[in-house]
């Protein structure tokens, strides 16, 4: 686990990615997620990016998103994803697109075959090995990937920790600020855990939200 000072900065933004295996939107981690982002003192908005739809056409759509945002003057985009979202997030922070990254239970590599779903409905049933590879986030890192907090549940059955463990393996060797947790309780797409079936086993899980608020002050984000 690393970090970095706090700081100050001017006006933020915060994109949020709903999961659902790139084949439909997860509401419950949408709008109420944005909500809680708001209720912190930052704006936020929801990207209802394309499904069942082949790449590049979701990252295109966080691309035009964000290009919209710098053009109204957000001085600062963070993204925030889950599952599927979490993908999509990664991809469009490694890449550039954003100042910081919030990866929920992420879908990080292709080349895995878990979660096979958000491999077919983003790259297709027989993609190629070295689509696989360069569509992995943990293949995108660089030196100047974003800071970057992750969290993922140790019974994750749908998405594998894993996956959250290459990234931040990657992350690290890169020397990227990160923060990473790894809750030993609770089931795939927990969103904000509260009111969420499932949430009432998922332990720790449940502080998750107030660990990433503490994140986000540390970089000079919220108050």
């Amino acid at each position: 686990m690393t970090g970095t000072a706090p700081r100050t900065v001017g006006p933020a933004h915060i994109v949020v990615l709903p999961g659902g295996g790139y084949g439909r939107h997860a509401d419950h981690e949408g709008e109420p997620v944005a909500e809680w982002l708001r209720s912190l003192g930052l704006t936020a908005s929801v990207l209802r990016y394309p499904v069942a739809t082949r790449h590049p056409g979701p990252i295109d759509a966080v691309r035009a998103r964000v290009a919209e945002l710098r053009a109204d003057g957000v001085e600062r985009v963070g993204i925030l994803g889950f599952s599927a979202g979490g993908h999509l997030a990664g991809h469009a922070a490694m890449t550039g697109l954003a100042d910081a990254a919030i990866l929920c239970y992420p879908v990080v590599s292709m080349q895995l075959p878990t979660h096979s779903g958000s491999r077919h409905h983003l790259l297709g049933r027989w993609a190629p090995p070295w689509l696989r590879r360069a569509l992995s986030v943990d293949r995108m890192v660089t030196p100047d990937a974003p800071p970057t907090f992750l969290w993922h549940t140790a019974e994750d059955a749908a998405v594998p920790v894993e996956h959250t463990y290459r990234l931040a393996s990657a992350l690290a060797a890169h020397a990227v600020p990160h923060e990473v947790h790894v809750y030993p309780r609770g089931r795939h797409g927990l969103g904000l855990v509260a009111g969420v079936e499932g949430g009432e086993h998922a332990g720790a899980a449940v502080h998750w939200t107030r660990e990433c608020t503490d994140w986000l002050r540390g970089l000079g984000w919220v108050n």
